[in-house]
């Protein structure tokens, strides 16, 4: 199971006004980094209830197998409230490579860093971890993401409609070799 404390793993500046840390799990995490991406992509998207159980779900399942040894887990809180999320799924690290999910930053605080340092964190784990490929599952038009995942090194490596989300759009599958 995943260790709940003594573990902040950064802190950084927003602004002259806002501090925000990096830690792990957190009790509540699970509903509120749902709750941040059904709102989100629900709202711009129309996603529905399908993709909001499908990331409960599959956190739920990631989170009661989780192995700090190949799995990793941030949350990025600002007054000790979750306003973003990163995860490394390295169950099949070794063969097809870690798997990066549930990346997100709520809306009112994208442009500020968290997100570029989410995902530097979970990045420099897969480096200490020695994976060779790190992967991503998303879909066109989340610019701002691409333009993350880019600047970190990934490239895109698949490209293809499907409703994986519960919605037909373009899957996008980047990738980043280490």
């Amino acid at each position: 199971m995943i260790e709940t404390k003594g573990h902040s793993w950064v802190c950084g500046k927003m602004d002259r006004m806002t501090d925000f840390r990096i830690d792990g799990y957190l009790p509540g995490a699970i509903g509120r980094i749902t709750e941040l991406h059904a709102t989100y992509y629900g709202q711009h998207w129309g996603f529905g209830l399908f993709f909001e159980s499908k990331v409960a779900s599959e956190m739920c399942e990631f989170l009661n197998r989780f192995d700090k040894a190949h799995d990793g887990f941030w949350t990025a809180l600002i007054k000790n409230k979750i306003i973003g999320s990163i995860a490394i799924d390295g169950i099949n690290a070794r063969h097809l490579g870690a798997h990066l999910r549930w990346f997100i930053v709520d809306p009112d605080f994208q442009g500020k860093g968290i997100g570029s340092r989410l995902i530097g964190i979970a990045v420099e784990f897969c480096r200490n971890a020695k994976f060779k490929r790190v992967y991503l599952s998303t879909f066109a038009g989340l610019d701002a993401a691409r333009h993350l995942y880019e600047k970190h090194g990934f490239k895109i490596c698949e490209e293809y409609k499907g409703d994986q989300w519960g919605v037909t759009v373009t899957e996008q599958v980047f990738e980043l070799f280490l």
